[in-house]
């Protein structure tokens, strides 16, 4: 496995933990209003997670997990990252993107790390800093 692959992989695992920590103080306050329970285990870890990545980017550029590893999503041109590439990064990594990964192995283990499906799809790409 490369450098950046394991960097990268680190990055998403704290990722996790924050919007695991986000999502347990939000669900009590939550539940009280919100009694269906498939949105409760679902539909709102999954949106804290996409929310929080999509606003670290956003506003920093990195995550609290990219930035604690030395790693940055760019834009394949270099420019900052626009709406569109997040929310397309986010909902295709998440989605179709493992299924991709899987079917042309090889095609993304050449990147090195620097990309994989959801980077291909949105135009990103992953450097060390």
């Amino acid at each position: 496995m490369y450098e950046l692959t394991k960097k990268r992989t680190k990055a998403v695992m704290v990722d996790s933990v924050v919007s695991t920590m986000v999502t347990a103080a939000l669900e009590p306050v939550l539940r009280k209003k919100i009694k269906n329970e498939t949105f409760l285990q679902v539909v709102l870890p999954t949106a804290v997670f996409w929310g929080l990545e999509y606003a670290q980017l956003r506003l920093k550029g990195q995550t609290l997990g990219q930035k604690a590893f030395g790693i940055k999503v760019e834009s394949e041109d270099g420019g900052d990252l626009t709406d569109a590439q997040i929310l397309k990064r986010v909902v295709h990594r998440d989605t179709i993107g493992p299924l991709a990964y899987l079917r042309d192995r090889q095609k993304y283990a050449d990147s090195q790390g620097e990309k994989f499906p959801h980077d291909a799809y949105a135009n990103t790409i992953v450097k060390e800093q």
